[in-house]
Formats: C-alpha cells, structure tokens, sequence
C-alpha cells in the first residue's frame, strides 16, 4: 500500500499506516495496533469495547466504507483498517488461552474464531468506534451499500450483531 503525503513510503507488511497519510484509496485512518483496552478483562480475547468490527471480503469495499463514513462527519482517528495479515497477528492470538481454566460463558472467543477464519480467505476489516446507537446506524447503513461478510458491535457486556 502506497501513502501520498510530503513523501511516499511502502510498509513492509502493508500492515501499519501512518496517522493522517493518505493510502491509495485516498483515505486517511488510524494505524490499528492491539491496545490494552482491547482486550477482555477475564480470558484475555479481543473485546474492544465502544467499537465496531465489519469484516469485508474485498479491501476496496472496505475503503470505500471508510471514505464515506469519514466523508459523513466521522473521524479518521474513530476508524481503523485491519488488513488479514493484523488480524491473524493481533488479534487472533487473544484466543489462545481464552478459554483457560474454564471456557467462558460469553462468545468473544467464537467471534475471534469467525474472524480468522475470514482472515485465512483473505477479508479485511475496519474498526469503526460506535458508542452510541445513531452512529452504530449510521456506520451499518454505508456498510450495506457494499458486500459485507460479518459486522459485530462491541458493547460493555454484549456482543451484539449487526
């Protein structure tokens, strides 16, 4: 992925992004990096919760989301772009031990599951913080716009389906 601003740069893994360049699709997002806060306080899963996780099978769709959520008044910093390779990297690895001692009672573990599996076929995802419902709906209304493969809602104790 090539970067337009004062100069250009290719990551090595297509996989971190720079704070408030442009990447070829013209938008400008968040680099995506696991943050504590991210994560379940018991079983240790990727839990962000306040956020929003829309997993597409083609990038171009996912961009195209995020150019308009962004053109709609949202934030680039409120949105993130998670390429497969990130989310086999970073968050799929949350699982490991998730269900040690005991296997949890909630489905952040399965979800985490669902979403490498679609990361081994390539899909990609976006992070979009939705602590309110207006732009929980805002979010889903562009996402239908484009072929979607799974989009979850991350609330304080319910993952939610969207």
């Amino acid at each position: 992925m090539q970067w337009l601003t004062s100069f250009s740069y290719r990551s090595a893994h297509n996989t971190f992004y720079k704070v408030g360049a442009f990447n070829d699709f013209g938008n400008a997002m968040k680099p995506f990096s696991l943050e504590p806060d991210m994560i379940a306080m018991i079983g240790g899963a990727f839990y962000p919760t306040g956020y929003s996780m829309i997993l597409f099978p083609k990038q171009e769709d996912a961009h195209k989301v995020a150019e308009q959520l962004t053109a709609q008044g949202i934030s680039g910093d409120d949105v993130y772009f998670i390429p497969s390779e990130t989310i086999l990297s970073q968050i799929t690895p949350t699982v490991q031990d998730s269900d040690a001692p005991l296997p949890s009672a909630g489905t952040e573990a399965p979800t985490v599951r669902a979403y490498a599996k679609l990361a081994r076929e390539g899909h990609v995802a976006l992070l979009v913080k939705t602590e309110d419902d207006p732009v929980a709906e805002q979010l889903m209304q562009v996402v239908r716009t484009v072929p979607y493969s799974m989009a979850q809602r991350y609330r304080k104790l319910v993952i939610e389906d969207l």
